[in-house]
């Protein structure tokens, strides 16, 4: 009987195209994923910097925020804590306090610059125990006093976040008056010359500036504020000590006596420079 002969199985010797394919298909893969990458969308790009600026630049915002509007209410006060403002409570001072004025007009402004007095130094309550803030009344209204050293950083205009957060307090209580407001800052003698503060003068009215700007980013008119410079001229005590010169390093925030009537919260003869 004849053997059957087998037929050899030829090698394939093609099989390594199987593997090329599989790598070329890996490699595409991976050169879209980074392709992928590597394109910025410049709308999303523009979103995500803006986020982290604000973010990292930006003063510290409560996760509740703070109604400036005309509903407000008081804290129960903790044990050594300012009482602030707060919402969902009528506001103790009037809305237009200077209208409900008497006959003869000072004994109604006397009680609501009293109570402008009492609500600024509740609010700023634990500043002034740190003796970095003084809330006064002259004859021109209520007057804050605040050290530069909690609004500035040495030979800047830029406010720092405890100076925001001390604002707000402020803005709370005086946005729904209509009294006009004065911010007046004031250095010590130690000269500057810097390319944005060539003097004294400069760096004083950008600290003041600085106030106003930040009061009408918060909601209140514009037209109510004036920013002003003394520089070195008006100091509280003497320049020739350390603790001379820190005093005199301020910023001076008056709710003035007069509301805002015709563009002048001042009434015949009288001027706005000086403080009295």
């Amino acid at each position: 009987m004849a053997r059957r002969r087998r037929h050899e199985e030829h090698d394939n010797h093609e099989r390594w195209l199987v593997s090329y394919a599989d790598f070329i298909t890996l490699l595409f893969a991976f050169f879209v994923v980074m392709y992928s990458i590597s394109s910025v969308n410049d709308g999303k790009y523009r979103v995500l910097s803006n986020t982290l600026t604000e973010a990292f630049v930006s003063p510290v915002r409560s996760a509740d925020p703070i109604q400036v509007g005309d509903e407000v209410r008081t804290l129960e006060p903790q044990m050594g804590d300012p009482v602030v403002p707060e919402r969902n409570q009528p506001q103790t001072l009037p809305s237009d306090p200077l209208s409900e004025r008497g006959e003869d007009g000072s004994l109604m402004e006397s009680r609501t610059l009293e109570a402008v007095e009492n609500e600024l130094a509740r609010a700023l309550l634990e500043y002034a125990d740190q003796g970095l803030v003084n809330v006064s009344r002259t004859d021109r209204g209520v007057e804050v006093e605040m050290k530069s050293s909690m609004l500035f950083e040495s030979g800047s205009a830029r406010l720092s976040r405890e100076a925001l957060k001390a604002l707000r307090n402020v803005i709370l209580i005086v946005k729904p008056l209509p009294n006009m407001i004065n911010v007046e800052g004031h250095t010590d003698n130690v000269p500057i010359s810097t390319i944005s503060f060539p003097s004294n003068w400069e760096l004083s009215a950008a600290r003041a500036a600085s106030v106003v700007h930040y009061f009408a980013k918060l909601g209140v008119a514009s037209e109510r504020m004036a920013a002003i410079g003394y520089g070195e001229f008006r100091p509280l005590s003497s320049n020739t000590t350390a603790e001379g010169r820190k005093d005199n390093r301020r910023v001076n925030l008056l709710i003035m006596a007069r509301q805002l009537t015709n563009g002048s919260a001042y009434p015949p003869g009288t001027s706005s420079g000086g403080d009295g």
